[in-house]
């Protein structure tokens, strides 16, 4: 007896199905069952994985006319939905009577008419019946697409069961025949059994009706996971969905989807029957009705076996029509026009390249995707939008750079085109395109238009349960402490990709273990034996990883791609599932990225690069203010300031260069030309970066130059002799084997891929093309075994070459016009730190940057006549653009405000309420006007501030002046207002001043609470806060690669780090212990502190808002929890202390050269006023001269000499030409 199980739902059944599509298909050929469906609920995500997946099984069921094998999958996909339905899917307005009632349906493709239909269906259910996370339908629909389809009556949960358990029979049976007469024989009933009374009670009519209108009864389980040991995995999933414990009490009773769940309980299945179950499990549960079983074939037998794969089919791009329609024509015209334009002499090699180049388009039929994305190109800078020069490998052709696509001349960097487009390589083209933010909208709006709104789709993405996640939501769910969770996912390695499944279960060594796969040390080893450990126990732990292992994988939810953008040639419903979402106004496929382009529809990326956006900004504020517009396509590559800045590694706020190892290895390095950029932004990546030193040696002539044969100079020389890009490889295979260009392709991907059978084979043909053209053997060997290892880490240089020519704009607009440039970093910064961080590079870079100026700030950071950056009012909190605008306006119209009453009078009072106004104060807008901010505040009459008057002021005047344009004599109404009188009071004090600067612009600007100990924190502590945020990083598994190899540095290390307290908050936990925490900052970082138990008890004292302490602790691993490190606190000092307790003695280091009598008089004189202001001095007092010639040294101590070390006493050693000190 054969069954095919035809009601199961996946992984796509977000947060509800726990079946992995493989897990489904291996255990159906285990069970030889001829078929299965798929019907995950509302959508149709996983359709196209899992019809490529049945036919990854083939078998052969015949021959064609012309004796060729007939194949058909071994186990045949059935793609089907259980839509919700609805009486209408407009309707999206509901109250506690009347609520949205959806039914469930079931649908299965019986053929292509039926596929199209399904996606039409699903697309139309979230296009036109979306309310909350429910994609609807209803009858109207129905009716209109049920060609190729077949209906069943579904579950408990559909439209005819609902109707006999709350309806009626007689009602019901109008339900069933309407269904009927629709689908005739392509109607069944469909019976389910899991021992639910409500199942039985409806199975029962159902099978009444069955025989009384004679349709065929089929049999299923509404699987939701793959074996019934899964159940508890599935009921823990449900709890992620819907935020439950699993200790929380499940409700039994069957419910309909809206309807509300008992106080104190959770939505769980019914019980642990609902799994894929095998044919003899399923003719065990239907003995009864044998033929419940039989008749799943009949359906299996309707159904044609789909291919989802599709050519891919372009979105018509209109020529000119002297072109008759020839797209090969006009892109050959467009091409050698704009060949004249970038190359002022079409030599025979351009010549030759460029013919090459359109040949190969014109062979693979791809001209009508260079021209679209020509064209939207264009018309994106057109509209001012700022596009990057190339990224990828199209930068490697000549014809994207004629026709403007890119910006980069392919054949003066030696870029290849076959490692961009070549007949042996199939796949589309892919042009990437860079645009400024703002910008990257108005040409997706541009395309929309185009080609119209229901061709253009945003990109699905699937988020899915990773290793760590997985762990962390399972420990959610069954209680495990947060962090005993957090330190379960913190074994698992910090590699991308790296599977749970395999951490657990793969054997460590061998071609196929974990050290060779993965690549894991035996640091992440040691960690992965510590898991296994856990697995292996019955402990709650160990039930938390084994039961995410089964959930490993499931998507956890969806989102949309960051830049992929599909564009087709007609309504996308008609082509793929869509879907939609509020957080965009397109439509989003339902099918991923990396399989979209075999459903047939086109990809392309329009990515959002800040950069450009800095740039644009950057180009705005020199036109302003220098009058001078600058064409950054052709500024010179040699500009001598601009590498003064890579050779000092002064590359903060530019492009790829401003990480720390970065400009480390720059200053080694010392960049004299472009070529020397390219390649160190190949090189810096995790693999090559080890070959950098020896880039440097090579280029300061340290370290010799050798070339396996000489030929290979022509293509090494740029890199010193090093391979570092991949078009080297290609380059050289065919220079020294004579491979072709597609070989060459075929070889890089090979490599990048370590793909071991194309290699070998390969291997073969380079050393048989290289030996007659008789290269010596042994050199060739060496040459192979050189590329297999550093091949796969080599990168693209067509991709290198375009983000290091935006780099070197950035460096030279930071070079040459350093105001303007930072400003438009500073513009472009998503948060706080940042702005901080970049304000304190201008500080170093001798930038003023001045707070927000009434008469000078406009909506953002601009650059004043004198060079200085001046904040935006709009970062000044509560401050609307609305309002800077209206204030800017004014300006510009009647002029800068010459006293506070002038503002008062002219400004708007509608935008500028008494809380704007009270803002302004604070971010120190005034302080031109009058610098004491404090009288503002302040109450003369105990009820009304001065703030309060001058808005009262502001309506008066601007009421008088109303009154007097409407009199009827016009000017004869001119009461006199008076201005309201600032009342005189003491200015507030630093610290206060600041506290206010950074509640309303979220930094300190006037100064910061740490000046008065930059000394201390200086000379008294070895690590800073951003230390301290880095172990949180990594201990919340959230730190990058980079993080970690800074992290290894401070393992057991002493760290004492001086900051200030704020935030600070004393509570109890749960089980009545005290504990606390507050916010530690210091001029770069701020990071959060928790003290528990004794520490607490101990050291809370010092957690109070305002306090300066200099924590000092030690970075270990927490009792008994290895990998789980923590800085742990051992003590706390208050800033202002440690001075008098740790200032032993007082060097003052004197070069030889500047010993003088006026020298030492002045330090006499110092000496002795220190002494004369503090009687009781304890640091002691030593000088070193230093003979820097002879390269010798003296220290002589004061012996009889005593100072207090004060910040007056050092300042002015510190500002004594030559002198430097250090307090020990």
């Amino acid at each position: 007896m054969q069954f095919s199980h035809l009601h199961n739902h996946t992984q796509f059944s977000l947060l509800d199905g726990a079946s992995s599509i493989s897990r489904l298909y291996n255990k159906a050929m285990e069970d030889n069952m001829p078929a299965i469906a798929i019907t995950d609920h509302g959508n149709m995500f996983g359709a196209f994985e899992f019809v490529a997946a049945a036919w990854n099984n083939k078998k052969v069921v015949g021959k064609d006319e012309l004796g060729n094998d007939i194949v058909e999958p071994v186990v045949k996909p059935i793609v089907g939905c259980e839509f919700y339905l609805v009486e209408n899917r407009h309707k999206r307005s509901f109250s506690r009577e009347e609520k949205d009632k959806r039914y469930h349906q079931l649908f299965l493709a019986k053929n292509e008419i039926g596929y199209k239909n399904l996606v039409k269906l699903c697309s139309l259910g979230f296009m036109e019946g979306l309310y909350g996370k429910y994609p609807r339908i209803d009858k109207e629909l129905v009716l209109q697409y049920h060609e190729g389809l077949i209906a069943t009556t579904c579950c408990i949960g559909a439209s005819v069961p609902k109707a006999i358990l709350n309806k009626g029979e007689e009602e019901a049976e109008k339900e069933f025949k309407w269904w009927l007469d629709l689908f005739g024989d392509d109607y069944y009933v469909e019976l389910q059994r899991h021992d639910i009374p409500e199942q039985i009670k409806v199975n029962e009519v159902l099978l009444k009706w069955a025989k009384k209108y004679q349709v065929p009864v089929i049999a299923s389980n509404d699987s939701h996971y793959v074996d019934q040991a899964d159940y508890n995995a599935h009921d823990i999933l449900l709890c992620i969905n819907t935020g439950e414990k699993k200790a929380t009490p499940s409700m039994k009773e069957f419910v309909d989807d809206d309807a509300a769940q008992n106080r104190n309980t959770r939505f769980a299945f019914y019980n642990d029957q609902f799994y894929f179950k095998t044919t003899q499990e399923m003719s065990s549960l239907f003995k009864d009705i044998p033929q419940a079983i039989e008749n799943t074939q009949l359906i299996v037998d309707k159904v044609a076996p789909l291919k989802l794969e599709r050519e891919i089919l372009l979105p018509f791009f209109q020529v000119p029509e002297n072109f008759n329609n020839d797209q090969d024509a006009y892109l050959e015209h467009l091409t050698w026009e704009g060949a004249k334009h970038r190359y002022q002499e079409i030599t025979a090699e351009i010549e030759e390249r460029i013919k090459f180049e359109l040949f190969t388009v014109k062979t693979m039929g791809f001209a009508g995707y260079f021209l679209i994305v020509a064209d939207f190109i264009k018309a994106g800078r057109d509209l001012g939008v700022f596009v990057g020069p190339g990224r990828g490998s199209a930068a490697g052709s000549a014809v994207a750079y004629c026709i403007g696509i890119t910006n980069i001349d392919p054949i003066k960097y030696k870029l290849l085109f076959e490692r961009f487009l070549n007949p042996d390589r199939k796949s589309m083209p892919d042009i990437d395109t860079d645009f400024d933010d703002a910008g990257r909208q108005k040409v997706i709006d541009y395309v929309v238009d185009k080609y119209g709104k229901n061709q253009v789709a945003h990109i699905v993405t699937y988020g899915t349960m990773a290793a760590k996640m997985s762990i962390k939501d399972v420990a959610r769910v069954l209680d495990l402490p947060l962090m005993e969770a957090n330190g379960l996912a913190k074994l698992v390695p910090d590699k991308p990709g790296v599977s749970l499944k395999r951490v657990l279960t793969a054997p460590i060594d061998g071609d196929k273990g974990l050290k060779e796969k993965e690549g894991l040390q035996q640091e992440d080893i040691d960690n992965v034996l510590k898991l296994r450990k856990y697995y292996q126990e019955e402990s709650l732990a160990g039930d938390v990883l084994r039961q995410a292992e089964i959930l490993e994988g499931s998507v956890r939810g969806t989102g949309i791609h960051a830049a992929g953008i599909i564009i087709a040639p007609k309504d996308l419903s008609e082509l793929i599932p869509v879907a939609t979402s509020k957080e965009v106004d397109l439509l989003i496929t339902q099918y991923e990225g990396k399989i979209i382009e075999n459903a047939g529809v086109i990809k392309m990326d329009f990515l959002g690069l800040k950069t450009l956006s800095i740039l644009k900004d950057a180009l705005e504020l020199i036109k302003l203010n220098h009058g001078i517009e600058i064409d950054l396509d052709t500024i010179p590559l040699d500009d001598e300031k601009t590498f003064e800045l890579y050779k000092s590694g002064a590359t903060n706020g530019t492009f790829q260069f401003e990480s720390v190892g970065m400009q480390k290895h720059l200053r080694d390095l010392k960049p004299d030309k472009f070529d020397d950029l390219i390649a160190m932004n190949a090189l810096y990546r995790p693999g090559p970066i080890q070959y950098i030193p020896n880039f440097i040696r090579r280029k300061h002539g340290l370290e010799s130059i050798v070339y396996d044969l000489p030929e290979m100079e022509e293509y090494l020389a740029d890199t010193y002799g090093i391979t570092v890009y991949q078009e080297q490889v290609m380059l050289l295979s065919q220079k020294l084997a004579n491979f072709t260009k597609g070989q060459a392709d075929v070889l890089r991907k090979a490599m990048g891929k370590k793909d071991r059978y194309t290699l070998d084979k390969m291997k073969g043909d380079f050393m048989k093309g290289a030996t007659d053209l008789n290269h010596p053997e042994d050199k060739l060997n060496k040459i192979w075994t050189d590329w297999e290892a550093f091949a796969q880490y080599a990168f693209n240089k067509s991709h290198s070459t375009c983000y290091a020519f935006v780099a070197y704009q950035t460096t030279y607009l930071k070079a040459n016009y350093p105001a303007e440039y930072m400003a438009a970093v500073l513009n472009n910064q998503g948060n706080i730190d940042k702005i901080a961080f970049f304000m304190d590079e201008c500080r170093k870079m001798g930038i003023p940057v001045l707070g927000p100026d009434i008469n000078e700030s406009e909506l953002n950071f601009t650059v004043n006549k004198k060079g200085e950056i001046r904040f935006g009012m709009s970062g000044i909190k509560g401050v609307g653009e609305k309002a800077v605008e209206t204030l800017v306006e004014e300006r510009l119209t009647k002029g800068a405000f010459s006293s506070i009453y002038d503002f008062a009078r002219r400004v708007n009072p509608r935008t500028l309420n008494k809380k704007v106004w009270e803002n302004l104060v604070y971010s120190g807008a005034f302080d031109a006007f009058e610098n004491n901010r404090a009288k503002f505040f302040v109450k003369t009459d105990g009820l009304n501030t001065a703030i309060d008057r001058l808005t009262k002021y502001t309506n008066d005047f601007q009421n008088q002046q109303s009154s007097t344009q409407n009199s009827l004599f016009g000017g004869t109404v001119d009461a006199h207002i008076a201005e309201p009188t600032l009342p005189e009071c003491e200015e507030w004090g630093l610290l206060e001043k600041l506290k206010y600067e950074k509640e309303v612009i979220g930094i300190y600007l006037t100064g910061h609470p740490l000046d008065n100990y930059r000394f201390e924190i200086n000379n008294f502590c070895s690590h800073q806060a951003k230390h301290l945020a880095l172990i949180n990083r990594v201990k919340s598994g959230e730190g990058l690669e980079e993080d970690l190899m800074e992290f290894s540095k401070l393992k057991g290390r002493e760290l004492i780090v001086g900051g200030l307290v704020s935030k600070s908050t004393h509570r109890m936990s749960k089980t009545g212990k005290p504990f606390g925490s507050f916010i530690f900052e210091d001029y770069q970082e701020s990071v959060e502190m928790v003290l528990f138990g004794d520490d607490y008890v101990k050291l809370k004292q010092f957690m109070e808002d305002g306090y300066f302490l200099q924590l000092r602790g030690v970075v270990a691993e927490r009792f008994r929890q290895s990998g789980n490190w923590e800085f742990k606190i051992n003590s706390i000092s208050l800033l202002s202390e440690l001075r008098d307790k740790l200032a032993k003695v007082l060097t003052v280091q004197v070069p030889l050269s500047e010993l003088s009598p006026a020298l030492t008089a002045q330090l006499n004189t110092l000496i002795l006023e220190n002494a004369a202001e503090h009687p009781n001095r304890k640091c002691a007092l030593r000088f070193k001269l230093v003979d820097a010639e002879e390269g010798t040294s003296l220290e002589m101590p004061a012996k009889n000499i005593k100072i207090n070390p004060t910040d007056d006493l050092l300042w002015q050693l510190q500002g004594i030409q030559g002198l430097s000190i250090k307090l020990n």
